[in-house]
């Protein structure tokens, strides 16, 4: 069985201390450029690789941070993870990614397998159903600092990285409102996870400073899959009087539940004008294109490895009332500009 080359292996080829090897593999200019370049070529001829993780657990230290992710299928989450990675190998720390699937119980279990994995510092976004942070208790105990962003706890008061979701929702609803909208349905998901009530509580708000009626059966509360879109459709098909504006709360669902619509006759904007959330990539492809809400992932990743590599570097300190919000506007297109027809 192949095993590592160790420093050793190395020191006994070229008749060398160990020591000496070490320095060289270090760059340390104590070494003379000719040793240097001798031990480096045999290293690269040995196959050895530098245990970096023993090194690390030396310095008590992994260099590693945690990124703990309730879905991977979303260009949202695609655009953190790339915000997160640009700060994090900048200032020379590796992620270990965990997916939870938006299962609680294996956000716990990956929770205690990145703790015990000894990351530095973790950055997480929860499941629909994680009700409390007991499982990040043993991060607390031993002061390993954690981000939260996206889905969070608010009832919780450790840091968060987020946009302001009822002010979003108050701009989607306030935008159909002013192109004379007065019929607005709403499609969102669970009520109960703090993003989706957060951007129902901006409709309403929008809905009340307006003087318009809020009518429960304009809220369409479903999980946003594909499926969703086509059952909210037909719905929506089935009401009467039609609604005449519609703000639903993902991009994707969104542009299945508008091709639905148009394939039953609909004009959009024309008969019921549509704005979505997310600013995902299809929302500039479908027909017609989607008016939608910025949601920055990428400053989000960023900022959210920012503090927490500032945190393990000494350079800030993360407070338990630490709340980040990121700037998130309104982008309008031909979807739901009812007053340019």
């Amino acid at each position: 069985m192949n095993r590592e080359i160790t420093i050793y292996d190395i020191a006994r080829e070229l008749d060398v201390s160990p020591s000496t090897v070490s320095r060289a593999l270090k760059n340390n200019k104590l070494i003379s450029h000719s040793t240097r370049k001798l031990i480096l070529d045999k290293a690269a001829e040995m196959g050895y690789r530098h245990n970096s993780f023993a090194s690390n657990l030396r310095k008590q230290k992994s260099h590693t941070i945690g990124v703990l992710l309730h879905d991977l299928n979303s260009n949202f989450i695609t655009a953190v993870l790339a915000g997160i990675e640009n700060v994090t190998t900048k200032e020379g720390y590796d992620i270990i990614i965990a997916h939870s699937a938006n299962d609680f119980e294996k956000e716990i279990a990956n929770a205690n397998n990145l703790f015990h994995k000894r990351v530095d510092g973790l950055i997480a976004s929860l499941t629909d159903t994680s009700n409390d942070l007991e499982h990040f208790k043993i991060f607390f105990e031993k002061n390993i600092p954690v981000i939260f962003f996206d889905r969070v706890n608010e009832n919780s008061d450790q840091t968060h990285v987020i946009i302001d979701n009822c002010r979003c929702g108050y701009l989607a609803t306030k935008h159909l409102i002013d192109q004379g909208c007065k019929r607005i349905a709403i499609l969102t998901a669970d009520l109960t996870q703090n993003v989706f009530f957060q951007r129902h509580r901006g409709y309403a708000d929008a809905l009340f400073d307006a003087g318009i009626a809020y009518h429960e059966d304009l809220v369409l509360e479903k999980d946003l899959r594909e499926e969703s879109g086509l059952e909210a459709a037909l719905e929506i098909l089935q009401m009467n009087p039609l609604p005449d504006g519609l703000f639903i709360t993902n991009d994707f669902v969104a542009a299945v539940c508008m091709h639905e619509l148009k394939r039953n006759g609909i004009n959009i904007p024309g008969d019921i004008a549509v704005v979505g959330f997310n600013n995902e990539s299809i929302s500039k492809i479908v027909e017609p294109q989607l008016t939608t809400i910025n949601y920055p992932g990428k400053s989000m990743g960023e900022i959210s490895a920012r503090n927490l590599i500032d945190h393990l570097k000494n350079v800030s300190v993360i407070t338990s009332t630490n709340r980040i919000t990121v700037k998130s506007d309104l982008i309008i297109r031909e979807s739901s500009l009812k007053k340019d027809l």
